[in-house]
């Protein structure tokens, strides 16, 4: 089948899923429910809806559409397993997390919470792309929406972490990756002695042509080049399990 051909079933399958998107409903420390997250008595700044962010110069690229302050923040600790439980509607059984079509990576970024909500000082702590012929949205629906990170030894204080998918369905264009990402309010309660680096902007760090954005996964490819800075030599051990 020719690519283009692949291309046009691509658009059409996308159309009919485009309510199939994602947001972030709850978070785990330690593997412990922390209740439901996303409203303004909760602990993530979550957008109204599930629909993605396409234009990354954007000030809704830092934190959604919805970058407010929430009532509730989560006390962690240097060296908590963070898990950000990702569904579609709900946070049922039955939920289908995001489109198996919505194929691309999940990353996770940390900043500290006055420069994180102006969009700067962010710094990625995990990122997961494509390997062994999976994506990691394929990893992330197999594990029921969950993916963690390690806290990091950072000094004591008030941070945001930002976990965050692109999907590529329609990466073959300009302008047709989605961006879904929330922002998670987090206090850290442990004295660590990493200072974080100076990070990179939100929105600033990514390009419309960037090659891990202008991306065709329906081509022949053998590697993804993940977009964004560098995870952190500072972050510690983390991944999607």
């Amino acid at each position: 089948m020719k690519s283009s051909t692949v291309g046009m079933l691509a658009l059409a399958a996308a159309a009919k899923l485009a309510t199939a998107h994602t947001t972030v409903h709850a978070v785990w420390i330690n593997d412990v429910d922390q209740g439901e997250g996303n409203s303004d008595s909760g602990y993530i700044r979550s957008p109204p809806s599930n629909s993605p962010i396409t234009d990354v110069t954007s000030k809704d690229m830092t934190c959604n559409v919805n970058n407010v302050e929430t009532a509730k923040t989560l006390s962690v600790k240097s060296g908590d397993k963070i898990t950000f439980e990702w569904h579609h509607d709900s946070r049922s059984e039955s939920d289908d997390i995001i489109a198996s079509s919505h194929k691309g990576p999940v990353m996770v970024y940390i900043a500290p919470t006055d420069k994180g909500t102006d969009g700067s000082g962010w710094v990625k702590l995990a990122e997961d792309g494509y390997s062994d012929g999976k994506w990691a949205v394929d990893r992330l629906i197999a594990n029921k929406g969950k993916h963690s990170i390690t806290m990091p030894d950072v000094p004591a204080g008030n941070y945001l972490l930002r976990p965050e998918i692109i999907a590529l369905h329609e990466g073959m264009r300009e302008g047709g990756a989605q961006f879904y990402m929330e922002c998670v309010q987090v206090k850290v309660t442990s004295e660590g002695s990493n200072t974080l680096p100076s990070g990179v902007s939100i929105p600033g760090t990514y390009s419309a042509d960037d090659k891990g954005i202008l991306f065709d996964i329906y081509s022949s490819f053998d590697s993804y080049p993940i977009p964004g800075p560098a995870v952190w030599d500072g972050a510690s051990s983390s991944g999607s399990a």
